[in-house]
């Protein structure tokens, strides 16, 4: 069980990005190869973008680690559920683009 919640019982952006950070660093920790005898810290994950939208919360987060892997971490408030995602970066491409004037 996780606790987000503040005193008056609406979800705590810091502990909800805290929460976000500890199942970023345990879902890590779990799927790293064991040879290379490292292990992550709430240190070493930071947070690319949070939004707080009424009962909503959602974080994009990653790690120092070179495994390209990018987590999306979401707090649905209506169902009281938190969604995890967890994607791996397979390509970064420039696309040109030509906004023309009508």
């Amino acid at each position: 069980m996780i606790k987000i919640k503040g005193r008056d019982n609406r979800v705590d952006s810091q502990k909800f990005i805290k929460a976000c950070k500890r199942l970023v660093v345990s879902y890590t920790n779990e799927h790293l190869d064991i040879t290379n005898q490292t292990l992550v810290g709430e240190s070493d994950v930071y947070v690319v973008w949070s939004s707080k939208t009424l009962q909503n919360s959602k974080a994009c987060l990653s790690t120092r680690l070179l495994d390209e892997m990018y987590y999306e971490i979401t707090y649905n408030g209506d169902r009281k559920e938190l969604y995890f995602d967890a994607y791996k970066k397979f390509e970064n491409r420039k696309i040109d683009v030509d906004f023309e004037e009508d």
